[in-house]
This record gives C-alpha cells, structure tokens and sequence, in this order.
C-alpha cells in the first residue's frame, strides 16, 4: 500500500459493504456466488483507491448534510443520501484522519448556496471570483465553521492564543 497501512478491520467494512449490496446479494441468492464474490473483490479495490487518494490528497475531505454524505477526491466525488453513519467508506477515511465537515448545523442556506468550491488540485486561481471561485480547503473551513459546520481532524494549523 506505499506507505499507508491498511488495518483488516478496514478491508473486512469495506468486504461487509460490498456483500451487503443489493445486486451481490441477489447473485448470491441465485447461485452465482463466483460473479458475486468477483464483482465484490473489484469494489473492496475500488474504494481501497478511494481511501488511498484521500489519505493522500491535500484537499479531500468528508461533507455531511441534510443532502447526504459526500467524499471529495478532487476530480472525484462519491456520494450516497444516507448520513455519514451508513456510509462506510466516508466514515473511514474520516476515522483514518480525512478532514470531516458537518454542515448539518448551518442554518443560513443562502450563505451556504454562495459558498465558493474547495479547488480540485491544490492551485489557486487569484483572477477568478464569482460564484464559481475556488479556495483551498483551509480556508473553506474558515467560512463553513462560522456558517455553524463541526469540523473534525481539522487540516488547519493549530493556533495559539
């Protein structure tokens, strides 16, 4: 894994996840338990790429809200419209140290509609405004945390008072 340990208690969520999908289970019950087992394997490697990139990626990071939970990789985005807690690959990469941003908490929607996006790769572009700017993932937190968002394993730099 270059360097970042995988835990089995990792591999056996993410093996119980794919198992528990409807279409492996309907498999299964019919008969076809190797097509199962094979599509299953290729979704424990699927999200294993998942974890890795957040681990890894500057600006990936967990959001929760009344609209579900979503897992940003970049150019990469995984989502379902089940709470963090039914959604075992972000509950991960968040036990393993991703930023994790609550914004069920925030309560000013418009505020939250005009936010500008966290840039995909770590650039910053100081010519674009609007509503498509993008800033870094540190300085979405500055603005969501004020809006009301919980923030954990916070990116930011530890500040002194």
């Amino acid at each position: 894994m270059k360097g970042i340990p995988m835990q089995t208690g990792v591999l056996r969520v993410l093996r119980a996840t794919a198992a528990s999908w409807w279409r492996h289970r309907e498999l299964r019950r019919t008969g076809e338990t190797e097509l199962a087992r094979q599509l299953e394997r290729k979704a424990v490697l699927r999200d294993l790429g998942y974890l890795r990139q957040a681990a890894t990626l500057p600006n990936a990071h967990v959001i929760c809200g009344e609209g579900g939970s979503f897992l940003h990789l970049g150019s990469t985005t995984v989502s379902t419209f089940a709470p963090i807690e039914r959604f075992s690959l972000a509950a991960l990469a968040v036990a393993r140290g991703t930023p994790f941003i609550d914004i069920l908490p925030v309560t000013d929607v418009i505020a939250f509609a005009t936010l500008p996006r966290v840039t995909r790769d770590g650039s910053l572009d100081p010519e674009h405004s609007g509503a498509g700017k993008c800033v870094s993932l540190t300085t979405y937190i500055d603005i969501v945390e004020k809006l009301g968002a919980k923030i954990a394993n916070d990116p930011r730099p530890r500040r002194t008072t």
